[in-house]
């Protein structure tokens, strides 16, 4: 099974920004896409980007322009970089992998834009 470890959730204000990263252990298995989902208090789970193992990217349109998703393949890692930031993006932000093994998911990171 492929694990995931997130880091880079915190606090910041509105139009501040924050970078997640995201590791994948068990290097032994093929990492096809690699995403982030986010869940806020009483909505459902939602993809806010992924990339492809070539570099394809698909942004959910309410952060087009503000988010960026890149990875390092040598390094299994998946990153995303956020600006201008709004409170509407307060949520629990999940990396996910596609492998040989089916998909994983981290622990959830919480990032939170407040003033």
């Amino acid at each position: 099974q492929v694990q995931l470890v997130e880091s880079g959730g915190g606090l910041v204000q509105p139009g501040g920004s924050l970078r997640l990263s995201c590791a994948a252990s068990r290097s032994t298995f093929n990492i096809y896409t690699m995403g982030w989902y986010r869940q806020a208090p009483g909505r459902q789970r939602e993809l806010v980007a992924d990339i492809s193992r070539g570099g394809r990217t698909n942004y959910d349109d309410s952060v087009k322009g503000r988010f960026t998703i890149s990875r390092d393949n040598a390094k299994n890692t998946v990153y995303l970089q956020m600006t201008s930031l709004k409170p509407e993006d307060t949520a629990v932000y999940y990396c996910k992998a596609d492998s040989d093994r089916g998909p994983a998911w981290g622990q959830g990171t919480q990032v939170t834009v407040s003033s």
